[in-house]
């Protein structure tokens, strides 16, 4: 039986680990919904990135969103960027030590979900 991504714990990871390929992103998206796979440009490389938007009633909603996002990201060792314009929060996430995406990567993208289903 496979363990939800929301109940994993992120692994420490500096590199030496090859991104994941396209048939294990598919199957991690399956459990992340509405995060997208895009493509950005960093230093000349293309980087494969998962990416959300939330949306709420107002900035200090978001802001207390995004402190619960603080307590998670330090205690996973994984942390976000992420933007904030007043009510909404779009976040790009990837493994920086490894250029791309690693399991780590949805493993935070499901606990951040999971935030917002509470």
């Amino acid at each position: 039986m496979n363990t939800p991504l929301h109940n994993k714990t992120c692994v420490p990871c500096e590199g030496g680990v090859t991104p994941l390929v396209a048939d294990t992103i598919q199957h991690l998206l399956e459990q992340v919904p509405d995060w997208v796979v895009r493509d950005i440009s960093q230093n000349g490389n293309t980087i494969k990135t998962l990416q959300k938007r939330f949306q709420f009633a107002n900035f200090r909603n978001a802001m207390a969103f995004l402190r619960q996002v603080e307590d998670i990201a330090e205690s996973e060792g994984h942390h976000p960027d992420f933007c904030v314009h007043y009510n909404k929060v779009d976040f790009t996430i990837w493994t920086h030590a490894i250029g791309g995406l690693h399991e780590n990567d949805f493993i935070l993208a499901a606990k951040i979900d999971a935030i917002v289903s509470k």
